[in-house]
Protein backbone atom coordinates (compact mmCIF):
# COMPACT_ATOMS: atom_id res chain seq x y z
CA UNK A 1 0.00 0.00 0.00
CA UNK A 2 1.50 3.39 -1.08
CA UNK A 3 2.40 5.85 1.78
CA UNK A 4 2.82 9.34 1.92
CA UNK A 5 6.32 10.48 0.90
CA UNK A 6 8.52 12.51 3.53
CA UNK A 7 9.96 14.75 0.86
CA UNK A 8 9.50 18.36 1.88
CA UNK A 9 12.60 20.06 3.46
CA UNK A 10 12.94 22.69 5.09
CA UNK A 11 13.15 25.24 2.37
CA UNK A 12 10.15 23.44 0.45
CA UNK A 13 8.04 24.02 3.59
CA UNK A 14 8.56 27.51 4.05
CA UNK A 15 8.65 28.79 0.24
CA UNK A 16 4.95 26.76 1.19
CA UNK A 17 4.04 28.59 3.52
CA UNK A 18 5.09 32.20 2.00
CA UNK A 19 3.78 31.42 -1.34
CA UNK A 20 0.40 30.85 0.49
CA UNK A 21 0.84 34.42 2.38
CA UNK A 22 2.44 36.62 -0.85
CA UNK A 23 -0.45 36.29 -3.34
CA UNK A 24 -1.60 39.06 -5.38
CA UNK A 25 -2.75 41.27 -1.66
CA UNK A 26 0.38 43.11 -1.71
CA UNK A 27 -0.51 44.90 -5.21
CA UNK A 28 -2.99 46.66 -2.98
CA UNK A 29 -2.15 46.57 0.24
CA UNK A 30 0.17 49.67 0.73
CA UNK A 31 -2.50 51.73 -0.26
CA UNK A 32 -5.65 50.31 1.83
CA UNK A 33 -3.20 50.49 4.97
CA UNK A 34 -2.57 53.90 4.53
CA UNK A 35 -6.15 55.27 3.58
CA UNK A 36 -6.63 54.00 7.06
CA UNK A 37 -3.49 54.62 9.19
CA UNK A 38 -1.29 56.94 7.67
CA UNK A 39 2.50 56.60 7.88
CA UNK A 40 1.11 54.41 11.48
CA UNK A 41 0.60 51.92 8.55
CA UNK A 42 3.92 50.64 9.23
CA UNK A 43 3.22 49.82 12.43
CA UNK A 44 -0.03 47.80 11.26
CA UNK A 45 1.86 45.53 9.89
CA UNK A 46 3.53 45.22 13.05
CA UNK A 47 0.99 44.27 14.65
CA UNK A 48 -0.34 42.02 12.44
CA UNK A 49 2.79 40.06 12.27
CA UNK A 50 3.07 39.89 16.34
CA UNK A 51 0.01 38.63 16.18
CA UNK A 52 -0.10 36.25 13.51
CA UNK A 53 2.61 34.96 14.57
CA UNK A 54 1.54 33.96 18.52
CA UNK A 55 -1.66 31.99 16.29
CA UNK A 56 1.18 30.36 14.28
CA UNK A 57 3.13 29.32 17.34
CA UNK A 58 0.34 27.32 18.73
CA UNK A 59 0.01 25.43 15.36
CA UNK A 60 3.76 24.86 15.49
CA UNK A 61 4.03 22.78 18.85
CA UNK A 62 1.10 20.67 17.15
CA UNK A 63 2.13 19.91 13.95
CA UNK A 64 5.76 19.46 15.23
CA UNK A 65 4.48 16.76 17.31
CA UNK A 66 2.05 15.31 15.68
CA UNK A 67 2.80 15.73 11.83
CA UNK A 68 -0.06 14.29 10.33
CA UNK A 69 -1.66 15.07 6.69
CA UNK A 70 -4.67 17.79 6.97
CA UNK A 71 -3.77 18.83 10.04
CA UNK A 72 -6.64 21.83 10.69
CA UNK A 73 -9.23 19.08 9.89
CA UNK A 74 -7.50 16.42 11.82
CA UNK A 75 -6.12 17.57 15.62
CA UNK A 76 -9.41 18.88 16.74
CA UNK A 77 -10.39 14.86 16.61
CA UNK A 78 -7.77 14.10 19.01
CA UNK A 79 -8.52 16.97 21.01
CA UNK A 80 -12.23 17.23 21.05
CA UNK A 81 -13.73 14.14 18.75
CA UNK A 82 -15.51 14.39 15.56
CA UNK A 83 -18.10 17.33 15.87
CA UNK A 84 -15.42 19.69 16.25
CA UNK A 85 -12.98 18.31 13.56
CA UNK A 86 -16.53 18.03 11.59
CA UNK A 87 -16.94 21.78 11.99
CA UNK A 88 -13.54 23.11 11.18
CA UNK A 89 -12.54 20.25 8.56
CA UNK A 90 -15.62 20.92 6.74
CA UNK A 91 -15.41 25.00 6.84
CA UNK A 92 -11.42 24.67 6.03
CA UNK A 93 -12.63 22.45 2.97
CA UNK A 94 -15.18 24.20 1.33
CA UNK A 95 -12.83 27.36 1.71
CA UNK A 96 -9.96 25.82 0.17
CA UNK A 97 -12.17 24.38 -2.48
CA UNK A 98 -13.33 27.65 -3.62
CA UNK A 99 -9.65 29.32 -3.75
CA UNK A 100 -8.21 27.57 -6.62
CA UNK A 101 -11.20 29.85 -8.95
CA UNK A 102 -10.68 32.10 -7.29
CA UNK A 103 -7.03 32.44 -8.02
CA UNK A 104 -7.87 31.46 -11.72
CA UNK A 105 -10.32 34.42 -11.90
CA UNK A 106 -7.83 36.83 -10.66
CA UNK A 107 -4.90 35.80 -12.95
CA UNK A 108 -7.51 36.09 -15.64
CA UNK A 109 -8.63 39.70 -14.93
CA UNK A 110 -4.76 40.59 -15.05
CA UNK A 111 -4.35 38.87 -18.10
CA UNK A 112 -7.39 41.35 -19.31
CA UNK A 113 -5.56 43.81 -20.76
CA UNK A 114 -3.72 41.80 -23.14
CA UNK A 115 -6.40 38.69 -23.90
CA UNK A 116 -9.50 40.54 -23.81
CA UNK A 117 -11.59 37.72 -25.82
CA UNK A 118 -11.60 36.16 -22.27
CA UNK A 119 -14.15 38.60 -20.97
CA UNK A 120 -17.00 39.39 -22.10
CA UNK A 121 -17.17 43.62 -23.52
CA UNK A 122 -21.09 43.86 -21.43
CA UNK A 123 -20.70 41.78 -18.13
CA UNK A 124 -17.16 40.86 -17.51
CA UNK A 125 -17.63 37.45 -16.82
CA UNK A 126 -15.33 34.94 -18.89
CA UNK A 127 -16.43 34.05 -22.15
CA UNK A 128 -16.45 30.31 -23.22
CA UNK A 129 -12.76 30.75 -24.00
CA UNK A 130 -12.06 32.37 -20.46
CA UNK A 131 -13.63 29.34 -19.65
CA UNK A 132 -11.61 26.89 -20.83
CA UNK A 133 -8.49 28.47 -19.83
CA UNK A 134 -9.60 28.68 -16.62
CA UNK A 135 -10.47 25.18 -16.44
CA UNK A 136 -6.82 24.42 -18.12
CA UNK A 137 -5.24 26.38 -15.43
CA UNK A 138 -6.88 24.24 -12.43
CA UNK A 139 -6.27 21.21 -14.37
CA UNK A 140 -2.61 22.19 -14.19
CA UNK A 141 -2.79 22.89 -10.86
CA UNK A 142 -3.98 19.27 -9.83
CA UNK A 143 -1.09 17.87 -12.29
CA UNK A 144 1.82 19.71 -10.70
CA UNK A 145 0.05 17.82 -7.43
CA UNK A 146 -0.44 14.45 -8.41
CA UNK A 147 3.16 13.65 -10.24
CA UNK A 148 4.48 14.12 -6.21
CA UNK A 149 5.06 15.98 -3.42
CA UNK A 150 9.00 16.91 -4.84
CA UNK A 151 8.17 17.97 -7.87
CA UNK A 152 4.94 20.27 -6.56
CA UNK A 153 7.71 21.54 -4.02
CA UNK A 154 10.07 22.16 -6.30
CA UNK A 155 7.89 24.24 -9.01
CA UNK A 156 6.18 26.05 -5.83
CA UNK A 157 10.00 27.07 -4.90
CA UNK A 158 10.90 28.26 -8.81
CA UNK A 159 6.98 30.57 -8.38
CA UNK A 160 8.09 31.87 -4.76
CA UNK A 161 11.22 33.02 -5.74
CA UNK A 162 9.98 34.91 -8.16
CA UNK A 163 7.19 35.77 -5.62
CA UNK A 164 9.88 37.03 -3.02
CA UNK A 165 12.31 39.09 -5.87
CA UNK A 166 9.31 41.61 -7.69
CA UNK A 167 8.14 43.02 -4.15
CA UNK A 168 11.89 43.28 -2.97
CA UNK A 169 13.08 44.87 -6.26
CA UNK A 170 10.54 47.34 -6.41
CA UNK A 171 11.05 48.47 -2.65
CA UNK A 172 14.50 49.20 -3.27
CA UNK A 173 13.91 50.27 -6.38
CA UNK A 174 10.95 52.92 -5.25
CA UNK A 175 13.48 54.18 -2.11
CA UNK A 176 16.42 55.05 -4.70
CA UNK A 177 14.29 56.21 -7.30
CA UNK A 178 12.33 58.84 -4.74
CA UNK A 179 11.81 58.84 -0.65
CA UNK A 180 9.83 61.83 0.47
CA UNK A 181 11.03 61.59 4.72
CA UNK A 182 8.23 64.19 4.78
CA UNK A 183 5.61 61.94 4.14
CA UNK A 184 6.10 60.42 6.99
CA UNK A 185 5.20 63.30 9.26
CA UNK A 186 2.84 65.56 6.76
CA UNK A 187 0.02 66.73 6.40
CA UNK A 188 -1.20 65.13 9.60
CA UNK A 189 1.81 63.94 11.57
CA UNK A 190 3.03 60.11 11.69
CA UNK A 191 -0.33 58.57 13.38
CA UNK A 192 -2.94 60.79 11.40
CA UNK A 193 -5.97 58.69 12.84
CA UNK A 194 -4.38 57.47 15.72
CA UNK A 195 -4.36 53.76 17.31
CA UNK A 196 -8.27 53.49 15.71
CA UNK A 197 -6.70 54.24 12.50
CA UNK A 198 -4.07 51.81 13.21
CA UNK A 199 -6.23 49.44 14.08
CA UNK A 200 -8.65 49.49 11.33
CA UNK A 201 -5.91 49.14 8.88
CA UNK A 202 -4.83 45.82 10.91
CA UNK A 203 -8.53 44.54 10.21
CA UNK A 204 -10.25 46.90 7.60
CA UNK A 205 -7.56 47.35 5.83
CA UNK A 206 -6.53 43.64 5.47
CA UNK A 207 -2.85 43.60 6.92
CA UNK A 208 -4.10 40.78 9.15
CA UNK A 209 -5.21 38.65 6.13
CA UNK A 210 -1.96 38.83 4.57
CA UNK A 211 -0.48 36.84 6.72
CA UNK A 212 -3.30 33.60 7.02
CA UNK A 213 -1.36 31.61 4.59
CA UNK A 214 0.71 29.99 6.68
CA UNK A 215 -1.96 27.57 7.59
CA UNK A 216 -1.21 24.91 4.82
CA UNK A 217 2.33 24.13 6.82
CA UNK A 218 -0.17 22.59 8.86
CA UNK A 219 -1.77 20.58 6.53
CA UNK A 220 1.58 19.32 4.47
CA UNK A 221 2.72 17.93 8.03
CA UNK A 222 2.73 14.70 6.85
CA UNK A 223 5.35 15.08 4.12
CA UNK A 224 7.86 16.96 5.90
CA UNK A 225 11.29 15.42 6.25
CA UNK A 226 12.56 16.35 9.31
CA UNK A 227 8.96 17.68 11.07
CA UNK A 228 10.10 18.25 14.67
CA UNK A 229 12.70 21.08 13.10
CA UNK A 230 11.37 21.68 10.01
CA UNK A 231 7.57 23.16 10.82
CA UNK A 232 8.20 25.40 13.64
CA UNK A 233 11.14 26.46 11.12
CA UNK A 234 9.51 27.10 8.77
CA UNK A 235 6.73 28.90 10.62
CA UNK A 236 8.35 31.30 12.15
CA UNK A 237 10.80 31.85 9.00
CA UNK A 238 8.15 32.60 6.63
CA UNK A 239 6.12 35.13 8.89
CA UNK A 240 9.02 36.92 9.60
CA UNK A 241 10.24 36.92 5.59
CA UNK A 242 6.96 38.05 4.75
CA UNK A 243 6.01 40.76 7.52
CA UNK A 244 9.90 41.83 6.44
CA UNK A 245 8.77 42.32 2.98
CA UNK A 246 5.06 43.64 3.58
CA UNK A 247 7.02 46.27 6.16
CA UNK A 248 9.46 47.37 3.18
CA UNK A 249 7.13 47.64 0.51
CA UNK A 250 5.00 49.83 2.27
CA UNK A 251 7.85 52.07 3.77
CA UNK A 252 8.75 52.06 0.02
CA UNK A 253 5.12 53.24 -1.02
CA UNK A 254 4.98 56.13 1.31
CA UNK A 255 8.13 57.59 0.99
CA UNK A 256 7.72 57.69 -3.10
CA UNK A 257 4.57 59.20 -2.92
CA UNK A 258 4.64 62.83 -4.41
CA UNK A 259 3.75 65.17 -1.36
CA UNK A 260 1.21 66.63 -3.49
CA UNK A 261 -1.15 63.94 -4.01
CA UNK A 262 -1.32 63.83 0.10
CA UNK A 263 -2.81 67.66 0.32
CA UNK A 264 -6.32 66.14 0.94
CA UNK A 265 -5.26 63.61 3.72
CA UNK A 266 -4.38 59.90 3.86
CA UNK A 267 -8.02 58.71 3.58
CA UNK A 268 -8.82 60.78 0.36
CA UNK A 269 -5.59 59.17 -1.23
CA UNK A 270 -6.76 57.21 -4.71
CA UNK A 271 -4.72 56.66 -7.49
CA UNK A 272 -8.00 56.65 -10.24
CA UNK A 273 -8.81 53.45 -11.92
CA UNK A 274 -4.80 52.71 -11.89
CA UNK A 275 -3.27 50.27 -9.34
CA UNK A 276 -1.51 52.08 -6.65
CA UNK A 277 1.79 50.56 -7.65
CA UNK A 278 1.31 51.18 -11.28
CA UNK A 279 0.80 54.59 -10.31
CA UNK A 280 3.70 55.11 -8.34
CA UNK A 281 5.88 53.16 -10.51
CA UNK A 282 5.02 55.70 -13.12
CA UNK A 283 5.47 58.54 -11.04
CA UNK A 284 9.09 57.59 -9.88
CA UNK A 285 9.82 57.50 -13.61
CA UNK A 286 10.97 53.08 -13.60
CA UNK A 287 7.94 52.65 -16.25
CA UNK A 288 9.79 49.72 -17.67
CA UNK A 289 9.15 47.75 -14.16
CA UNK A 290 5.43 47.51 -15.00
CA UNK A 291 5.92 44.82 -17.19
CA UNK A 292 7.34 42.63 -14.50
CA UNK A 293 4.75 43.75 -11.99
CA UNK A 294 2.47 42.61 -14.20
CA UNK A 295 4.24 39.26 -14.60
CA UNK A 296 4.09 39.23 -10.28
CA UNK A 297 0.37 39.71 -10.61
CA UNK A 298 0.22 36.67 -12.52
CA UNK A 299 2.20 34.74 -10.85
CA UNK A 300 1.24 35.66 -7.37
CA UNK A 301 -2.57 33.93 -7.52
CA UNK A 302 -0.88 31.33 -10.00
CA UNK A 303 1.55 30.12 -7.13
CA UNK A 304 -1.35 30.23 -4.12
CA UNK A 305 -3.50 28.07 -6.02
CA UNK A 306 -1.30 25.37 -6.89
CA UNK A 307 0.01 25.62 -2.95
CA UNK A 308 -4.07 25.47 -2.16
CA UNK A 309 -4.84 22.51 -4.29
CA UNK A 310 -2.27 20.29 -2.74
CA UNK A 311 -3.20 21.37 0.88
CA UNK A 312 -6.86 21.10 -0.11
CA UNK A 313 -6.34 17.16 -0.88
CA UNK A 314 -4.79 16.82 2.74
CA UNK A 315 -7.93 18.02 4.48
CA UNK A 316 -10.10 16.12 2.76
CA UNK A 317 -7.65 12.86 3.18
CA UNK A 318 -8.36 13.72 7.36
CA UNK A 319 -12.19 14.46 6.72
CA UNK A 320 -11.91 10.90 5.18
CA UNK A 321 -10.38 9.29 7.95
CA UNK A 322 -12.34 11.15 10.65
CA UNK A 323 -15.03 9.34 9.24
CA UNK A 324 -16.70 12.16 7.56
CA UNK A 325 -16.26 11.93 3.52
CA UNK A 326 -15.82 8.10 1.63
CA UNK A 327 -12.72 5.86 2.73
CA UNK A 328 -12.04 5.84 -1.12
CA UNK A 329 -10.68 9.91 -0.40
CA UNK A 330 -7.52 8.49 1.70
CA UNK A 331 -6.08 6.19 -1.63
CA UNK A 332 -2.60 7.01 -2.44
CA UNK A 333 -1.14 6.94 -6.80
CA UNK A 334 1.83 5.45 -6.76
CA UNK A 335 3.79 8.71 -6.49
CA UNK A 336 2.27 8.96 -2.67
CA UNK A 337 -0.42 11.69 -3.67
CA UNK A 338 -4.49 11.72 -2.61
CA UNK A 339 -5.21 11.55 -6.10
CA UNK A 340 -9.01 10.74 -5.25
CA UNK A 341 -8.88 14.01 -3.43
CA UNK A 342 -7.20 15.71 -6.20
CA UNK A 343 -9.99 15.05 -8.43
CA UNK A 344 -13.04 15.04 -6.13
CA UNK A 345 -11.98 18.85 -4.75
CA UNK A 346 -11.45 20.01 -8.88
CA UNK A 347 -14.95 18.35 -9.66
CA UNK A 348 -16.26 20.78 -6.41
CA UNK A 349 -14.10 23.56 -7.74
CA UNK A 350 -15.58 23.31 -11.56
CA UNK A 351 -19.09 23.52 -9.67
CA UNK A 352 -18.39 26.92 -8.05
CA UNK A 353 -16.63 28.39 -11.35
CA UNK A 354 -19.13 27.88 -13.44
CA UNK A 355 -22.43 27.87 -10.88
CA UNK A 356 -21.70 30.30 -8.44
CA UNK A 357 -21.04 34.30 -8.94
CA UNK A 358 -17.42 35.38 -8.10
CA UNK A 359 -18.29 38.03 -5.28
CA UNK A 360 -20.05 34.98 -3.95
CA UNK A 361 -16.67 32.87 -4.05
CA UNK A 362 -15.20 35.67 -2.21
CA UNK A 363 -16.98 35.82 0.56
CA UNK A 364 -17.70 31.97 1.30
CA UNK A 365 -14.08 31.72 0.99
CA UNK A 366 -13.00 33.83 3.58
CA UNK A 367 -16.25 32.51 5.47
CA UNK A 368 -15.02 29.00 5.76
CA UNK A 369 -10.93 29.49 5.88
CA UNK A 370 -10.96 32.09 9.06
CA UNK A 371 -12.60 29.51 11.38
CA UNK A 372 -10.36 27.14 11.05
CA UNK A 373 -7.77 29.30 13.18
CA UNK A 374 -9.54 28.39 16.11
CA UNK A 375 -8.38 24.75 16.31
CA UNK A 376 -4.62 25.35 17.24
CA UNK A 377 -5.07 27.70 20.27
CA UNK A 378 -7.64 25.37 21.83
CA UNK A 379 -5.73 22.20 20.91
CA UNK A 380 -2.56 23.17 22.02
CA UNK A 381 -3.60 23.21 25.94
CA UNK A 382 -5.32 19.96 25.82
CA UNK A 383 -2.61 17.69 24.04
CA UNK A 384 -0.78 19.15 27.21
CA UNK A 385 -3.22 17.48 29.13
CA UNK A 386 -3.68 14.32 26.75
CA UNK A 387 -0.18 13.75 25.67
CA UNK A 388 1.83 15.44 28.35
CA UNK A 389 5.12 12.79 28.09
CA UNK A 390 4.98 13.15 24.29
CA UNK A 391 7.91 15.01 23.64
CA UNK A 392 8.11 18.57 22.07
CA UNK A 393 10.39 19.88 20.04
CA UNK A 394 8.66 23.45 20.65
CA UNK A 395 7.28 24.06 23.87
CA UNK A 396 5.33 26.99 24.61
CA UNK A 397 6.04 29.00 28.09
CA UNK A 398 2.52 29.93 29.83
CA UNK A 399 0.92 28.20 27.31
CA UNK A 400 -2.85 28.35 28.77
CA UNK A 401 -1.65 32.26 27.95
CA UNK A 402 -0.48 32.48 25.05
CA UNK A 403 -3.15 29.77 24.18
CA UNK A 404 -6.47 32.10 25.39
CA UNK A 405 -4.34 35.15 23.32
CA UNK A 406 -3.84 32.92 20.25
CA UNK A 407 -7.69 32.18 20.59
CA UNK A 408 -8.85 35.95 20.91
CA UNK A 409 -6.89 36.54 17.43
CA UNK A 410 -8.43 33.69 15.77
CA UNK A 411 -11.91 35.09 17.58
CA UNK A 412 -11.10 38.79 16.10
CA UNK A 413 -10.09 37.44 12.55
CA UNK A 414 -13.58 35.99 12.28
CA UNK A 415 -15.30 39.06 13.27
CA UNK A 416 -13.24 41.27 11.09
CA UNK A 417 -14.05 39.44 8.29
CA UNK A 418 -17.29 40.98 8.27
CA UNK A 419 -21.32 40.20 8.56
CA UNK A 420 -21.78 39.15 5.39
CA UNK A 421 -19.34 36.50 5.72
CA UNK A 422 -20.38 35.35 9.20
CA UNK A 423 -23.85 34.83 8.15
CA UNK A 424 -22.19 32.66 5.21
CA UNK A 425 -20.10 30.63 7.54
CA UNK A 426 -23.15 29.67 9.41
CA UNK A 427 -24.82 28.79 6.59
CA UNK A 428 -21.63 26.89 5.67
CA UNK A 429 -21.72 25.37 9.18
CA UNK A 430 -25.56 23.68 9.29
CA UNK A 431 -24.84 22.29 5.75
CA UNK A 432 -22.27 20.21 7.45
CA UNK A 433 -23.72 18.92 10.45
CA UNK A 434 -26.41 18.13 8.30
CA UNK A 435 -24.38 16.02 6.20
CA UNK A 436 -22.68 14.50 9.67
CA UNK A 437 -26.01 13.74 11.07
CA UNK A 438 -26.44 11.60 7.49
CA UNK A 439 -23.46 10.05 7.64
CA UNK A 440 -23.46 8.94 11.12
CA UNK A 441 -27.49 8.54 11.28
CA UNK A 442 -26.56 4.75 12.40
CA UNK A 443 -24.36 5.35 14.92
CA UNK A 444 -25.33 8.64 16.64
CA UNK A 445 -24.18 7.19 19.70
CA UNK A 446 -20.25 7.50 18.16
CA UNK A 447 -20.97 11.20 18.01
CA UNK A 448 -18.58 13.39 20.55
CA UNK A 449 -21.98 15.56 21.56
CA UNK A 450 -20.34 16.69 25.11
CA UNK A 451 -16.94 17.81 23.78
CA UNK A 452 -18.87 19.69 20.92
CA UNK A 453 -20.81 22.20 24.23
CA UNK A 454 -18.71 24.81 23.28
CA UNK A 455 -19.36 25.37 20.11
CA UNK A 456 -22.70 26.35 19.79
CA UNK A 457 -22.22 29.29 22.63
CA UNK A 458 -19.36 30.03 20.38
CA UNK A 459 -21.09 30.17 16.89
CA UNK A 460 -23.56 31.90 18.31
CA UNK A 461 -21.80 34.79 19.84
CA UNK A 462 -19.68 35.33 17.08
CA UNK A 463 -22.89 35.94 14.77
CA UNK A 464 -24.30 38.50 17.59
CA UNK A 465 -21.15 40.51 18.02
CA UNK A 466 -20.87 40.86 14.33
CA UNK A 467 -24.03 41.75 13.49
CA UNK A 468 -24.05 44.60 16.13
CA UNK A 469 -20.65 45.11 15.38
CA UNK A 470 -18.78 47.57 13.04
CA UNK A 471 -17.62 45.36 9.73
CA UNK A 472 -18.93 43.83 6.94
CA UNK A 473 -22.41 44.34 4.82
CA UNK A 474 -25.56 44.39 6.48
CA UNK A 475 -24.12 45.16 10.18
CA UNK A 476 -25.97 47.53 12.70
CA UNK A 477 -22.44 49.43 13.84
CA UNK A 478 -24.11 49.81 17.11
CA UNK A 479 -21.00 48.57 19.15
CA UNK A 480 -18.58 51.60 18.82
CA UNK A 481 -14.80 50.26 17.39
CA UNK A 482 -12.49 49.45 20.01
CA UNK A 483 -15.85 47.93 22.38
CA UNK A 484 -15.80 45.64 19.74
CA UNK A 485 -12.82 44.60 20.45
CA UNK A 486 -13.00 44.61 24.00
CA UNK A 487 -15.87 42.34 23.86
CA UNK A 488 -14.73 39.86 21.60
CA UNK A 489 -11.68 39.27 23.69
CA UNK A 490 -13.99 38.87 27.10
CA UNK A 491 -15.97 36.75 24.99
CA UNK A 492 -13.09 34.40 23.69
CA UNK A 493 -11.46 33.83 26.50
CA UNK A 494 -14.95 33.03 28.57
CA UNK A 495 -15.43 30.57 25.53
CA UNK A 496 -11.74 29.21 25.99
CA UNK A 497 -12.05 28.72 29.66
CA UNK A 498 -15.38 26.22 28.64
CA UNK A 499 -13.73 24.69 25.40
CA UNK A 500 -10.54 23.57 27.02
CA UNK A 501 -12.57 22.25 29.96
CA UNK A 502 -14.02 20.21 27.17
CA UNK A 503 -11.51 17.92 26.13
CA UNK A 504 -11.97 14.36 25.09
CA UNK A 505 -11.25 11.88 28.22
CA UNK A 506 -8.01 9.55 27.78
CA UNK A 507 -9.82 6.69 26.85
CA UNK A 508 -11.29 8.31 23.79
CA UNK A 509 -8.28 9.77 23.06
CA UNK A 510 -6.58 6.71 23.03
CA UNK A 511 -8.93 5.36 20.81
CA UNK A 512 -8.44 8.34 18.05
CA UNK A 513 -4.87 8.79 17.99
CA UNK A 514 -4.19 4.86 17.94
CA UNK A 515 -6.32 5.47 14.17
CA UNK A 516 -2.82 7.66 12.96
CA UNK A 517 0.03 7.12 12.50
CA UNK A 518 2.82 9.29 13.60
CA UNK A 519 6.69 9.69 13.93
CA UNK A 520 7.66 7.30 16.84
CA UNK A 521 7.94 9.77 20.21
CA UNK A 522 11.28 8.16 20.98
CA UNK A 523 12.89 9.83 18.09
CA UNK A 524 15.39 12.14 19.09
CA UNK A 525 14.33 15.33 19.02
CA UNK A 526 16.14 17.72 16.68
CA UNK A 527 15.96 22.00 16.47
CA UNK A 528 13.88 24.73 18.75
Amino acid sequence: MAKLKRDIGLLGLTFISVGGIIGSGWLFGPLLAVQHAGPAAVLSWIIGAVAMFVLAITFAEISAMLPIPGGIARVPQFSHGNIVAMAMGWTAWIGYNTTAPIEVEAMLKYLAPYAPWLHTSESGDLTSAGVLIALSFMLLFVAVNALGVKFFTRVNATLTWAKIAIPVILSVLLIVSRFEVQNFSRPDGFAPYGLQGIMAAVSTGGVIFSFIGFRHIVDMAGEVRNPKFAIPAALILSIVMCAAIYLALQIAFIGALDPTSLAQGWSSLNFGGEGPLDAVIMSVGIVWFLSILNVGSVIGPFGNGLVATGSNARIAMALSKNGFLPQRIMRLSSFGVPLWALALNFGIGVLFLLTVPFTTVIALNGAAIVLSFAVGPIAVVCLRKLMPDHPRSIRIPAVRFVGALAFAIATLIVYWSGWDTVWRLGVALIIGMILLLIRFHNRLDEMDVAEARWLMPYFAGIGVISVFGQFGEGALKLIPFGWDILVCILFSTAIFMIAVRSSLADEKFQKYIEEEEILDPKQPVIGL
